[in-house]
């Protein structure tokens, strides 16, 4: 056999491979199609609800949303599948007395399953231990700090993911933060006058969470706070979600029982062992703990807990986890 006929079989099998790969992945994606518009399109008002608020909370996979709905259609759907909106904020209290036989620097790490899920509760008995840990410079074209650093930066025994942030097209660069952000009593993010859903620490290591502008959140003695939201439990009532209540995802939650104790909830998403949770889900979770206040942080593939030098969970980000620029830590 010459070299010209050996080059030309070669040749053939390379194109009839690349045609069979050509071939399967179209039916793959013909698949796909076919399966988000039976979901989409099918009989299921509650499938199709569940499907969009999920998708519709990822980076990467909003678009599958679009195939089949406008942005007024998309809008409409999470707009009845939320929570409850609400404008309370949480109220000045005084701390219950806790199990006196528990140490006040107890920290207890647990794991917390559902139908749907799988992940960790981090119980931390002394509330005056957490608080807001930031990068160096807030800009857009700033690097985030992963929370495995802000941990090892902050000496902390623990951290989970903080506020939202820029994140245009799910490959911002973690440096600009959205909304408010206190560190130390001192407003280093947001405006003065325009309120945003916020979860943080007074200076009675209280958690506080609602909508409050910047000025309200200095008046109240807000020591350590991000904005995000929405709030799940306020003064010891939970909020009514409806529908499906954000989807599937990974979620990171933070709350604090009546006598103080800070409870710290990263769920696992998108993964074989753990889809991810809905709003509804974490509410029942916190209340479970205890939680008299509660709120949702940044979630999905930001969704982060290390504890002990450690990560606790898997992380939803196929590159590993993501630069921020908040997270809470515990010292």
């Amino acid at each position: 056999m010459t070299e010209s006929v050996r080059a030309g079989r070669g040749k053939r099998i390379v194109l009839r491979t690349l045609a069979v790969l050509g071939v399967t992945l179209l039916m793959v994606l013909l698949l796909l199609l076919g399966a988000i518009i039976i979901v989409c399109k099918g009989p299921s008002p509650t499938a199709r609800d569940l499907f969009v608020n999920t998708v519709m909370e990822t980076s990467a996979a909003k678009f599958m949303a679009y195939i089949c709905f406008s942005q007024e259609e998309i809008d409409a759907i999470r707009a009845k599948n939320s929570v409850v909106e609400t404008v309370e904020v949480t109220e000045k209290m005084e701390f219950e007395q806790g199990d006196q036989s528990v140490p006040k620097d107890t920290i207890k790490l647990v794991d917390v399953t559902g139908p749907t899920f799988k992940g960790k509760m981090l119980i931390v008995h002394d509330p005056s231990r957490v608080e807001v840990a930031v990068a160096p410079v807030f800009d857009k074209e700033a690097s985030g700090v992963r929370v495995e650093d802000f941990a090892k930066q902050e000496n902390a025994v623990a951290a989970i993911n903080g506020g939202g942030f820029l994140d245009e097209g799910g490959v911002g660069k973690g440096g600009m933060p959205l909304g408010i952000v206190i560190k130390d009593g001192q407003l280093l993010n947001g405006g003065m006058d325009s309120p945003q859903p916020i979860v943080g620490f007074d200076t009675n290591d209280q958690l506080v969470v609602g909508a409050m502008t910047g000025r309200e959140c200095l008046e109240r003695g807000i020591r350590d706070a991000v904005s995000f939201g929405p709030t799940f439990i306020v003064n010891g009532k939970a909020l009514d979600v409806a529908g499906s209540g954000g989807g599937l995802n990974p979620r990171t939650v933070l709350g604090q029982r009546a006598d103080g104790a800070v409870l710290m909830l990263v769920i696992d998403g998108r993964q074989a062992h753990s889809i991810g949770a809905t709003y509804k889900d974490c509410i029942d979770v916190m209340l479970e703990y205890g939680a008299v206040n509660a709120a949702n942080l940044d979630g999905g593939s930001s969704s982060m807990l290390v504890y002990n030098g450690e990560v606790q969970n898997v992380c939803a980000s196929l590159y590993g986890s993501r630069p921020l620029p908040t997270a809470f830590v515990v010292k």
